[in-house]
């Protein structure tokens, strides 16, 4: 499995699928994240609230492979946010996972109205520093959460993970990212498009499933997509896209599927 990597803002690089975790825990995530290593997979997705990192750790201790071919991502949500509680957080985090470092930190959502985010992406970066945390970024932010960040920091989120997929493609979220260094990751990557009759089409003409080209949308748009399954049939699938391009006729048909800029989830609550 040949999958492409993207460069980061701070010299390093990220696979551009991964194992999307949540919600599974336990052993259902110990197997899913063995599999998808096995598999080939080398990015796998978790966070403090999915409540799985034990699960996710020991998946990758079974995977048996190096710790220097894996990109780990994990995330700290709201309780973890302001007083430099994101130390103890992401030194908890590794302890479940039974990991040095992971490969990239995320402030799972920026929640406004606490006013915290700003000065928990200070600590963010003495995390880096520290070399607990390769690279940082963000999770669920929109231009308006980035405006005050960058305002108040030198250090530009290497990654901008929100709810993405064709039916929610977060124009502004993308060109905004894009214009300031940041790589988008999308979660939940083929949400709400599976029966898609217009993915059908266009998988029947590349001889491919709805799934497989939702994806395929992904990487074409320079976004990197951790797609969540269990199932080895589906995440040998999911990698089964770079044998193929979408044309310029398929990404603007594709492109109807947009439901308006206020579609999907709210990013000032503390969700997925």
């Amino acid at each position: 499995m040949d999958i492409p990597s993207l460069f980061l803002n701070d010299g390093r690089t990220i696979p551009q699928l991964g194992l999307g975790t949540w919600p599974l825990r336990g052993e259902d995530a110990a197997v899913a994240v063995s599999t998808a290593i096995e598999l080939g997979y080398r990015h796998v997705d978790t966070a403090a609230k999915y409540e799985n990192e034990d699960g996710v750790g020991e998946g990758i201790r079974r995977a048996g492979i190096d710790r220097g071919e894996l990109f780990i991502t994990t995330k700290l949500d709201g309780g973890y946010q302001g007083d430099d509680r994101a130390i103890a957080g992401l030194r908890a985090s590794l302890d479940r996972l039974g990991l040095d470092y992971v490969d990239l930190l995320l402030i799972h959502w920026p929640l406004p109205a606490r006013g915290e985010f700003v000065s928990t992406w200070r600590t963010f970066e003495a995390l880096q520093a520290e070399g607990l945390a390769r690279s940082i970024g963000v999770s669920n932010f929109k231009p308006a959460h980035l405006d005050v960040l960058l305002a108040d920091s030198d250090v530009v989120p290497a990654v901008n993970q929100v709810q993405l997929s064709p039916a929610i493609p977060r124009l502004a979220t993308r060109e905004y990212d894009e214009a300031n260094g940041i790589v988008t990751e999308a979660w939940t990557p083929i949400k709400g498009v599976l029966n898609s009759p217009v993915l059908a089409a266009i998988g029947e003409k590349h001889v491919k499933t709805a799934a497989q080209v939702a994806l395929r949308w992904h990487i074409q748009n320079g976004v990197v997509a951790i797609p969540k399954t269990s199932d080895p049939e589906r995440m040998a699938q999911n990698a089964d896209i770079f044998d193929f391009a979408l044309d310029e006729d398929d990404l603007a048909v594709i492109g109807t599927l947009d439901e308006g800029p206020d579609a999907g989830v709210d990013s000032d609550v503390d969700g997925h």
